[in-house]
């Protein structure tokens, strides 16, 4: 019974379903009304005269309020908390307007009790019938794709890899492999434990003919831009498309069913996995006392994460955030590593640096602690420069002081020929450490730095926000349509960084080779597709998901660049690069930074500004001064966010 009603529903046009949506609204608000009337009367009353005007009043009211709050952008079939926390919103902005004009205007016939009982009513109607609409639709969905999983898919490459497959699903109740597909002509027509191999010419026909709806992909040895394009085509197509974790698991002959994933937005990124020498980096780490700032951040964390891996003496986790330094001292004591000291303190507080690096003497520094959200710190520049640049300089300089061997800063593509605060102040912050390697103080400490472009999956980046949107059903929000950025992984960035701390000898300003950047647009349409949806557009109309554009915000770059010369140096290792760059003298720039640091403390914005675009002379500010503060005093009024919109 439930598969009749859910299947027409799911076959709709997505624009019928809004309407449907709007309707099934209408009537919860009429039946509302009526049970409001009989809690209040204890009597069923007819739906005609005033309380026929009572229904009129919430129709009107509450199908604009539920669209503004976006009910009826919701992808019923994905509805979940979000969409209860959406309904509660609407439903309750829509209960102030209800009930002040019931109570404010007194309409005869209608009970002022009915203006409060109904909005909470329709509430829980509302987002009940989300609730059902989710649970049925959702169920009958996933059962659709998952039978029809189960009985057709091909196997792409028909090597070995591709016949250890077909043997291991042919004992595997996950799914019916139909056949195989290669781009080897003499295979054509050919078979292969008894299943037909094919073009990929034959791939629309075999899709519609034989419901094909999965593919996996059994070609490790084939080029990443070659995956790169089977895959696309597979997703255009519609099909769902599997790969495997490694090629370990097949050489060593590990190989089942269940390690098949579906392909993720890493798999996607235009460039192959970083290599690194492991062995050079735990010799370099082991039986050490190693100290993290930043240690509860997106790469922080995970330098923690690796660094334990290679068996410190003493992992020093050093972090502001209470909550960020409870969460990732709680995971690596789960995984079975004692050698952790969790301390809370801010790199900006020399008394509480000195008395750490003092007390364990570390023999290695990765200095990951910073603002890096580039609009917060374009409203926010004084706090992003005494964190990014002074607590950089205090951390470095008592590093030398306490003879720490080796000092890795992390840096930022953002810091080449910046438009921002945020990458202006990690410039500077290189430049501190350039300074310092030109000082008695290099000869105890080796100073160096990494710079890369965003990974997936940081806090604060595209790929976490993307997600949370489709979740809720669209739009996601991108700042410009040719708008690019270099992509990394979390690990592949850890690793560079550990690779840097092995390899420096003093002052180099490291970059990754990162291939070509990704425009955030493809990303986006990436991320529709293997959420299973499709993207809507106007050639699309009917599709899932609205990708919309919002605006460049203070300070964007819509290209990011990771070096200032054009002239990098190699390296020992293929993929990383030294970059060649300018350097302010240490006495100068010591000067430079205690001025900052009294800009800082009586609130100077211009001043700040002016003496970070003397030293860094490569910003070249995008927008005026935004600072949140200084607006506010300037116009004498508290200023928010949305009065600068305005």
């Amino acid at each position: 019974m439930l598969k009749m009603i859910a299947d027409p529903l799911l076959a709709l046009p997505r624009a019928l379903k809004r309407i449907i949506a709007v309707g099934v609204d209408i009537a919860l608000c009429a039946l509302t009304v009526w049970i409001a009337y009989y809690l209040r009367l204890s009597e069923w009353v007819p739906l005609n005269g005033r309380p026929m005007l009572a229904v009129g009043l919430s129709v009107t009211l509450a199908i604009p309020v539920f669209a503004a709050f976006g009910l009826y952008r919701i992808v019923f079939r994905h509805a979940g908390a979000d969409a209860i926390v959406s309904c509660a919103i609407a439903c309750a902005v829509y209960g102030l307007g209800y009930a002040a004009l019931i109570t404010a205007y007194g309409f005869n016939l209608i009970p002022r009790t009915v203006g409060l009982m109904q909005p909470a009513l329709l509430f829980i109607a509302v987002a009940g019938s989300r609730a059902a609409a989710g649970l049925l639709l959702g169920r009958q969905y996933r059962g659709i794709r998952a039978a029809h999983g189960k009985a057709r898919a091909l196997i792409y490459g028909a090597g070995s890899t591709g016949r250890q497959i077909a043997e291991a699903m042919a004992i595997s109740q996950e799914m019916r492999i139909v056949g195989f597909v290669d781009d080897d002509r003499s295979l054509h027509n050919s078979r292969i434990r008894r299943l037909r191999v094919y073009s990929p010419h034959d791939l629309d026909t075999l899709v519609e003919k034989q419901e094909i709806t999965d593919v996996l992909l059994a070609i490790p040895t084939a080029r990443r831009a070659r995956r790169m394009e089977i895959v696309e085509r597979l997703k255009a197509i519609g099909l769902r498309v599997r790969t495997l974790p490694g090629l370990m698991d097949l050489a060593h002959g590990t190989f089942q069913a269940s390690d098949l994933r579906e392909v993720t937005i890493t798999d996607l990124l235009q460039r192959a996995s970083v290599p690194y020498d492991d062995s050079a980096m735990h010799d370099h780490v082991a039986g050490n006392v190693v100290l993290v700032t930043g240690a509860g951040g997106s790469i922080g964390s995970e330098l923690c994460r690796q660094i334990a891996a290679m068996k410190p003496r003493r992992l020093l986790l050093v972090e502001r955030s209470e909550y960020a330094l409870y969460a990732i001292h709680n995971e690596l004591q789960a995984a079975g590593h004692n050698m952790l000291v969790p301390l809370l303190a801010s790199v900006t507080d020399a008394s509480r640096m000195d008395s750490i690096l003092g007390t364990w003497q570390p023999h290695m520094v990765f200095h990951a602690a910073a603002y890096k959200h580039v609009p917060l710190v374009e409203h926010n520049p004084l706090e992003g420069l005494r964190n990014n640049v002074i607590g950089t300089a205090v951390i470095a300089e008592l590093a030398a002081q306490h003879n720490v061997r080796d000092f890795v800063l992390i840096s930022t593509d953002k810091a080449v020929r910046p438009t921002n605060t945020m990458g202006a102040s990690k410039r500077l912050a290189e430049l501190v450490l350039q300074g310092l390697s030109q000082t008695e103080a290099a000869q105890r400490t080796c100073f160096s730095m990494v710079r890369f472009g965003n990974v997936l999956g940081s806090s604060g980046s595209v790929v976490p926000l993307f997600t949370r949107q489709i979740r809720k059903g669209g739009p996601i929000t991108i700042t410009h349509p040719d708008i690019t950025r270099y992509f990394m992984t979390i690990p592949e960035a850890v690793q560079l960084v550990l690779q840097a701390g092995a390899m420096a000898q003093g002052g180099e300003v490291f970059v990754l080779d990162m291939g070509d950047p990704v425009r955030i647009y493809d990303l986006a349409c990436n991320m529709v597709r293997l959420s299973g949806l499709t993207v809507r557009d106007a050639s699309h109309p009917e599709g899932d998901i609205e990708i919309k554009t919002v605006g460049l915000r203070p300070g964007e770059k819509l290209f990011e660049e990771l070096l200032i010369g054009n002239n990098p140096m190699p390296t020992a290792h293929p993929r990383i690069m030294q970059a060649t760059e300018h350097s302010v003298p240490w006495s100068q720039l010591r000067t430079q930074l205690a001025r900052l640091s009294d800009m800082i403390a009586v609130g100077d914005v211009p001043g700040a500004r002016t003496l970070l675009q003397a030293n860094v002379v490569e910003f070249t500010p995008s927008s005026d001064i935004v600072d949140w503060v200084a607006m506010a005093r300037e116009e004498g009024r508290s200023l928010t966010p949305e009065a600068v919109a305005s």
